[in-house]
């Protein structure tokens, strides 16, 4: 018998070594072209096609997506796909709004708010905010690496101690129990034992297995290799080992599908084991978060908030030229809007494979991978998995240098050489990095992770959307709208929980009504015995018990003492504050299910700020209208075909501020919205028609073999 390493077969663990030292050798190798802050924050401004291809696929597509996309989808059906599906529909967008971000012509999207409003206190508050928005993504990375490969460096049964032993038992105890509850109400012993099991599986403590992977020292280990790899080589480390992500995160998105149809009999069988309801795009029998009205409400806040990432600023201003920017942001996003489908579809087969009751669905990826692929395909996993990691969060540690170096410390501390910057850049990767080991320890679930990164682009999102659109804004109005707004979702959402008198009020801790529905399903052999039906695959109508979930906490309600049924209530994760003002206007919240729950939240978070900036921005003075003149001048100037020429245009553009007005679609109003030229214009509709493809494809994909 062949000895592991840590849970891994040593081809595997040979695999995964190669690849770490690969990582760093081009880290160093690209460490020698890095002389200043232009090449280590924006590659020197000289990134082609291809290489924006690389960068927007990595940043739209890392791997961890592909985990959190099948979890959701094991959860709730295909409808679980639309966290990671629904920025389709803003891929005609970014055909726009990359080259607004190039035009521009700066390093950070803090720069923005001080060459906009000619004051630097929008962009520190920017660079700060930001930064800790960075610190939760870092952390999401994090706990969904963990989770995905936790299953895969798992103990042999053989050598559990007592303690595992008995977890790994109360985990078959609690699916047990969950599957009879969903049947038919239980009887009180049971009841009380299930409620008992709950509490420890809403803490993350049952699982299926035991791990040798432990999170802070994963987390510590990975986190000192993307810093190592980063300080050497900057953004264009990161563009290069996206270019080879792009590849492996291909080959793992599609990997699953083969070996799990075969395990299960082919797609006929999938459709057999797996409730038809799981294959509806806009859920289905009131069980799915995910129906037309949240799937909207999830669309209007990404189109708000989908601007506010530096990322954007520093992948679109590393482009060559405009249409680079724009190639690279629309063919990274439909590529992985296809990916994505594969993701969906490793959901669903997950449930034929594990049935619908393990534990912790956020580590369905790392369980498929333990329970269908072969040794040596098991490596190739684990590098998709940790390089995808390192690539993104690379990425996001550069853009965290670069708020921190040029808003932060180089206003303080100026004149200094290039030299000294880029070190001081270096020194801030592993500080990010330490933050975001620092969150994931704090926050254990992935969706709720995702989902507060979605509402916190918000913040800043809108601001930036509507200076991009109206000359109109003021600097009061932002100030005003990012503070309340920062105080709605997120320093209110993190607060509460953390107050024992408020986490475990008994006004807050109220949980949504039991439902009990009915959703279509084909008949197993068990429903033929029972009466139910006449032959088996007949089609028939199930009664489900939808378990009551928390109205204001996101990660759910538990016990503080989870052996004592007596004990006191407290929530746990993320406050709802968007619900529970709802509730003071007179809503009976607790009747909500949970799409009306997620779409109370992003309803709220996209509109309220809007409201919010646009009354403030009308009833203070506006900006000096020299200074606006020019940037929307600059913005309007094409970028030239180098920098020298690029320079000597907008200079011209200086000299007269009004050369596109004639291009304003409301000419003499303080709207910028333009005409559009051909390319434009032939751009939006093939990006129109390929969202409409894309969805056909997909419908089409989810209809096979039913």
């Amino acid at each position: 018998m062949i000895s592991t390493i840590l849970g891994l077969h040593p081809l595997d663990a040979t695999i995964v070594v190669l690849y770490v030292i690969a990582v760093l050798v081009i880290g160093k190798v690209i460490s020698h072209g890095v002389k200043g802050e232009g090449d280590f924050f924006l590659g020197g401004r000289s990134l082609g096609k291809w290489f924006q291809f690389f960068l927007n696929f990595g940043n739209m597509t890392d791997p961890g997506q592909a985990t959190t996309t099948a979890s959701s989808v094991y959860r709730q059906g295909a409808g679980g796909s639309w966290l990671a599906l629904i920025t389709l529909f803003l891929t005609p967008y970014y055909w726009f709004s990359y080259v607004w971000f190039r035009r521009v012509r700066l390093t950070t999207m803090a720069d923005l708010f001080e060459d906009r409003f000619g004051r630097r206190f929008l962009a520190t508050f920017y660079a700060v905010t930001t930064i800790l928005i960075i610190v939760v993504s870092i952390a999401a990375g994090n706990v969904v690496a963990l989770k995905t490969l936790q299953p895969l460096m798992s103990k042999a049964p053989a050598i559990y101690s007592e303690v595992e032993r008995q977890s790994v038992a109360d985990y078959r105890e609690f699916v047990e129990l969950r599957k009879q509850r969903q049947a038919a109400p239980l009887a009180e012993a049971s009841a009380q034992r299930y409620d008992l099991l709950r509490d420890s599986y809403t803490r993350g403590e049952l699982q299926p297995y035991v791990t040798y992977l432990k999170p802070a020292q994963f987390y510590l280990v990975s986190s000192a290799l993307v810093a190592i790899f980063v300080m050497l080589g900057g953004l264009k480390a990161s563009a290069v080992v996206d270019a080879v992500q792009a590849v492996l995160v291909i080959v793992i998105s599609v990997i699953f599908i083969p070996f799990g149809l075969v395990k299960i009999g082919g797609v006929q069988a999938l459709h057999a084991k797996v409730p038809e309801v799981m294959f509806n795009l806009f859920g289905g029998g009131g069980l799915s978060e995910y129906t037309w009205y949240s799937i909207g409400a999830l669309l209007l806040v990404q189109l708000v908030g989908i601007v506010g990432s530096q990322a954007n600023m520093t992948i679109a201003g590393s482009a060559k030229n405009e249409l680079a920017a724009r190639l690279g942001s629309v063919t990274g996003g439909f590529s992985k809007r296809f990916v994505t489908i594969a993701w969906c579809y490793c959901g669903l087969i997950a449930i034929a494979v594990f049935g619908p009751n393990l534990s912790d669905p956020d580590q369905v990826w790392g369980l498929l991978t333990r329970e269908l692929l072969p040794v040596g395909l098991v490596g190739v996993m684990i590098i998709g998995i940790l390089g995808g990691k390192l690539a993104w969060l690379g990425a996001q540690s550069v853009v965290f240098s670069g708020l921190v170096v040029k808003n932060l410390y180089e206003p303080l501390v100026s004149g200094k050489s290039q030299a000294h910057y880029v070190f001081v850049a270096r020194l801030t990767v592993p500080l990010v990095l330490a933050l975001g080991v620092a969150v994931g320890l704090y926050l254990n679930s992935v969706i709720a992770l995702l989902k507060f990164a979605i509402v916190l682009l918000v913040i800043w999102g809108v601001p930036i959307t509507m200076i991009y659109l109206w000359r109109r804004v003021t600097e009061t109005a932002v100030r005003v709208q990012v503070l309340a707004t920062l105080i709605l979702v997120a320093v209110i959402p993190w607060s509460v929980p953390n107050i024992a008198a408020l986490a475990r009020s008994s006004a807050l801790t109220v949980m949504t009504q039991e439902r009990v529905v009915t959703v279509p399903a084909k008949a197993t052999p068990a429903d033929v015995t029972a009466g139910l039906a006449k032959a088996e695959g007949e089609p028939i109508q199930r009664t489900v018990r939808t378990e009551p979930i928390s109205v204001y906490f996101e990660e759910g309600v538990v016990r503080v003492d989870p052996k004592d049924l007596n004990s006191p209530k407290a929530g746990k994760g993320l406050f709802r504050t968007e619900v529970y003002l709802l509730s003071l206007l007179g809503v009976d919240v607790t009747r909500f299910n949970a799409a009306q729950l997620m779409t109370t939240r992003y309803v709220v978070d996209a509109l309220l700020p809007i409201l919010i900036l646009v009354v403030a921005s009308l009833l203070t003075a506006p900006t000096d209208p020299k200074r606006v003149a020019r940037f929307y001048v600059r913005l309007k100037t094409p970028v030239g075909a180098t920098l020298e020429e690029d320079a000597i245009a907008v200079q011209a553009s200086y000299g007269n501020p009004t050369r596109y007005d004639h291009l304003k679609l409301f000419p003499k109003s303080n709207w910028e919205f333009t005409r559009w030229d051909r390319q434009d214009t032939i751009g939006f509709l093939c990006c129109c028609g390929l969202v409409g493809f894309i969805l056909i494809f997909f419908k089409a994909v989810l209809l096979i073999g039913s």
